[in-house]
């Protein structure tokens, strides 16, 4: 319905709508007041496409105005170029609406504001038909204060755009910059419920404080002649992060076209699916023509073996694209066993990586402590290394498992060394078996956790209650607790920072050993959080925790608690002391595994009987290393142990211990150790 108030408050104070960008002069401009007349036939449903000045003009905040106009359910919103900027606290937007911001409009997130975590410029959630359109237009936060942590609590969630389980959502032609978190989130407020049917064209995101671009979960998105640049702050850093962060979320038909990501800190495109596995929906990614320029790699690809639930399968493909100038390697592929997502690269150029790095191959394949399956998957099909410093091979496997070999990688390589010509390797597996030769461990029949209940290794002794474990288990991590029925059990969890962002609420919940799971209160953040419950059994109790970017310890003084990794290795961190472990009688061969997890986070590891005598010893472990060894008497059950120590060089971060052949149960005290109860199965 055609509006009978023809004019948009055209005032003498704005500017013309020029053909090309320009900034806003430097300016103020008077207070204006509502236009009531126009309001009244928003109001009366006479207009289908209004102003935001209608509702008026603050320049020192202008917040109220511009969520009202949202608000009116006007279909389109024409936000004006009054020469000042719209200084505004957090927005909301609405469902079935497009917003215009005209050429030159700068939308300024209001100084002092935002103080919540979560607080972004614009969010959205469970909203449906969202445009917001806006060639030459910029909508800006205050990345620098938020980075102050006197005061402002520090997050990485202050987003410009925050689109949460929406649906056909259009971003067009935008500048989005200097935020607390990413230019663009696409996430989830429901679970199960991605975003959806979204369109990301023209537009630039530079400068902000974590990604570019976040892609959480999403169905039929294209990002399209859009670039990326500058970003830095807080980890990843990346130009654009595809990352799950839970197995019921999807990419699905994922398309970016035309892209640039360049000089981020992080990774131009980066995709990291640990949590998705075969359960999950099959991935399709594609990038087409898409280009990275001087960032720290150009791609890494990470997803993961998954153990007994099995990898996350679909597609992965890289076309025509160019990647340039990476401080690391071009290309990393992580963890990526062969019955898992394909990868391929076709008409794909990777110029000039790691230049000041000889010693690192332009493309890097790893697997990670758990892999059990062989990695592969991959191909290249006319794809070219172009390498000054002639690296041979281009390529190059790190494997912390020692059990995954290299199946299904094909194609060909181009190398060329400068403006030499070209020379094409076929990659075939005599020539890769050549170029990355790699170890296999001796096979270690895995100890079968299921159905197995818990008792005290030594139930006359007395459990330690002063020495305390410093233990720091990384990413999903569990403890056993023992506990008897009706007495109450207490124990405490310590979350620990890592890097610069401040550890947020961890779930916990125990499981008893009937397997009833009880949902505990989550920490509250980086320090202690005290739980208590009355077991209803006698037995061993599971605690899991996931600190996420944090650290999780847990004591229980007065109790035998222990750490546990019934599905994959002990995850580490800068954690030292002695350990010990049951050997079942009957045990003829078990192995301890120990890794670091790059080549500058390292562990030194020391294998001990139950004499005390040293069994193996090996300093500055990167590379997956495993001691293998026998019991001293197969007819009793023995308990040994693990010292963990600094490493003479390198340092003492990320590591990974895996017990092989016994059970997966580590305790700082023999008090506290558990083994599987008499009776077992």
């Amino acid at each position: 319905m055609k509006c009978t108030w023809l004019s948009a408050l055209r005032l003498a104070t704005a500017l013309p709508v020029a053909a090309a960008c320009f900034v806003l002069p430097a300016y103020a401009i008077d207070k204006i007041p509502p236009n009531q007349a126009a309001l009244a036939e928003v109001a009366a449903g006479k207009c289908r496409e209004a102003h935001a000045a209608w509702w008026g003009f603050d320049p020192a905040d202008a917040t109220a105005a511009l969520q009202a106009a949202i608000r009116s359910g006007a279909r389109k919103i024409i936000v004006e170029n009054l020469g000042a900027p719209w200084v505004v606290n957090k927005l909301q937007l609405a469902s079935d609406q497009e917003i215009v911001f005209e050429p030159g409009v700068v939308v300024q997130a209001k100084r002092g504001a935002f103080h919540g975590t979560g607080d972004s410029l614009f969010s959205a959630t469970l909203q449906t038909n969202i445009t917001l359109t806006g060639r030459c237009a910029t909508l800006r936060m205050w990345k620098s204060d938020y980075d102050d942590k006197a005061h402002y609590t520090h997050a990485e969630w202050r987003h410009v755009l925050s689109f949460k389980s929406c649906a056909g959502v259009q971003v067009t032609g935008l500048t989005l910059a200097d935020s607390g978190g990413d230019g663009i989130y696409l996430g989830v407020a429901r679970r199960g419920v991605p975003c959806s049917e979204v369109t990301i064209r023209d537009v630039v995101c530079t400068n902000n404080y974590r990604q570019g671009i976040s892609v959480i979960s999403a169905r039929n998105l294209l990002i399209e002649n859009c670039t990326l640049t500058d970003t830095w702050g807080t980890a990843p850093e990346a130009g654009i992060d595809f990352e799950p962060n839970h197995e019921t979320e999807e990419l699905v038909n994922c398309v970016m076209r035309n892209c640039v990501s360049a000089n981020n800190r992080g990774d131009a495109f980066t995709f990291y699916l640990r949590p998705l596995h075969a359960a999950s929906r099959p991935i399709s990614i594609r990038l087409e023509n898409c280009r990275a320029e001087g960032c720290r790699r150009s791609a890494a690809f990470v997803t993961s073996h998954n153990g007994e639930v099995g990898a996350v399968t679909g597609t992965m493909e890289f076309s025509n694209c160019t990647f340039t100038d990476s401080r690391l390697a071009g290309l990393t592929i992580g963890d990526k066993p062969a019955g898992g997502v394909r990868v391929s690269f076709r008409d794909c150029a990777l110029i000039n990586a790691a230049t000041n790095d000889p010693a690192l191959a332009p493309i890097q394949f790893s697997s990670g402590a758990s892999a059990t399956d062989d990695f592969g998957a991959i191909s290249f099909e006319r794809c070219t290394v172009r390498d000054p410093l002639g690296r041979l091979p281009p390529l190059a496997y790190h494997d912390l498992s020692g059990n995954a070999g290299l199946r299904d990688i094909s194609g060909a390589l181009a190398l060329q060394r400068s403006n030499e010509t070209a020379q094409v390797y076929q990659l075939t597996p005599a020539l890769l078996a050549a170029w990355l030769p790699h170890t296999n461990f001796k096979p270690i029949a895995k100890f079968v956790t299921q159905g197995v209940r818990y008792e005290p290794a030594l139930p006359q002794a007395q459990p330690e209650t002063k020495l305390l474990c410093t233990a720091r288990q990384r990413g999903p991590a569990e403890w056993l607790l023992w506990a008897q029925a009706g007495q109450p059990a207490a124990f405490i969890v310590l979350i620990r920072q890592v890097g610069k962002a401040a550890p947020q609420p961890a779930p916990v919940c125990v499981v008893a050993p009937s397997g009833k799971v009880t949902k505990l209160p989550d920490t509250q953040g980086p320090g202690e959080t005290a739980y208590t419950f009355r077991p209803a059994e006698t037995g061993a109790y599971t605690i899991r925790c996931e600190p996420r970017i944090g650290t999780a310890t847990v004591n229980a003084p007065g109790h035998r608690v222990c750490l546990y990794a019934p599905h994959t290795a002990l995850h580490l961190l800068a954690t030292t002391g002695e350990y010990f472990f049951w050997v079942p009688a009957g045990t003829k061969e078990f192995a301890v595994k120990v890794s670091g997890d790059n080549a500058a986070e390292r562990v030194k590891a020391t294998l001990r009987d139950p004499t005390g005598r040293t069994v193996a010893a090996e300093d500055n472990i990167v590379q997956a290393r495993q001691f293998v060894a026998s019991p001293l008497n197969a007819a009793q059950g023995e308990i040994w142990s693990l010292q963990l120590d600094k490493p003479t060089g390198g340092v003492l971060e990320d590591f990974f211990v895996q017990l092989q052949g016994v059970p997966p149960v580590l305790a700082h005290t023999k008090e506290a150790l558990l083994k599987p109860a008499s009776g077992n199965p």
